[in-house]
């Protein structure tokens, strides 16, 4: 299950994780960050991206290869990351290891630890059948230990929670007004029970920041038995074949991820492509 402690212990792992790859808050999409101003330190001159100011071009540079050239510039920054876990009801289950829910909570701190540890403010909203609870950015280990006592509180609640399923893009939506803009996002899910709009909350995600999407899934959904399994259905008892299941959660994984969304699946039994 999900408890507050065992979140709080990922902290060790994580400081592992940095200790082997010290590069890894500077990389794109490794850790979301806030600009605070423009640095004065020259990083690199490299060929003019979108998205680039004019200002910048350097014209020596430009001159010399014939192409426009612009100056990139080390700059202070505060690191700020809103994670979003998906604790309703589709997400309360698993054939092997740890249930959905618990593997998106324990990605998601990993994740906050390495944020805070790196400088950082992490927050969180989680969402659940009766109505999302939300934890606002805040730096440092008091921060960790408000994300985990909510993330804590929120899957306690949606395990006790017996009424309908709320659809996830509503939701969304409403988490998206809660996220900084500029902030980093991080969001698992199982993207079941979506409801109408999603695409369109997703691209409102991405407007507040780089989104990373963790599609969590179980073993069943990766390698389901051959065989015809019974499965409850409107009618009564049916019976079908789920050996297309893991193609048709690759091919998902495929249409989400461009340029501004990226996409990592996450398996509930350990572990991740």
């Amino acid at each position: 299950m999900v408890s507050a402690g065992a979140l709080m212990a990922l902290e060790g792992q994580a400081v592992r994780a940095l200790r082997e790859a010290p590069g890894l808050a500077e990389r794109p999409g490794g850790t979301a960050t806030r600009r605070r101003g423009q640095g004065h330190e020259i990083r690199e001159i490299r060929p003019f991206a979108e998205g680039d100011e004019p200002r910048h071009i350097d014209a020596a540079a430009t001159a010399r290869s014939g192409n426009p050239q612009v100056r990139s510039f080390h700059e202070d920054r505060e690191y700020s990351l809103m994670l979003i876990a998906d604790f309703r009801r589709p997400m309360l289950w698993g054939t092997k290891g740890r249930l959905r829910s618990v593997a998106a909570a324990e990605t998601l701190v990993l994740a906050g630890w390495k944020a805070v540890l790196a400088g950082g403010a992490v927050g969180v909203v989680a969402l659940t059948d009766a109505g999302p609870l939300v934890q606002a950015p805040r730096p440092r280990h008091r921060g960790m230990a408000q994300v985990a006592g909510c993330l804590a509180r929120a899957h306690e609640g949606a395990l006790a929670h017996r009424g309908e399923v709320r659809p996830l893009a509503p939701d969304l939506a409403r988490a998206a007004r809660q996220v900084p803009r500029g902030a980093g996002i991080m969001l698992a899910t199982g993207l079941d029970a979506a409801g109408e709009g999603l695409e369109a909350v997703l691209a409102a995600l991405r407007a507040r920041g780089p989104l990373r999407l963790l599609l969590v899934e179980d073993a069943f959904e990766t390698g389901p038995p051959a065989r015809a399994l019974p499965f409850a259905a409107q009618a009564g008892t049916a019976w079908a074949r789920f050996s297309a299941l893991p193609a048709v959660r690759a091919a998902r994984a495929g249409r989400l991820a461009f340029p501004g969304q990226e996409v990592r699946r996450l398996f509930s039994s350990g572990g991740g492509s």
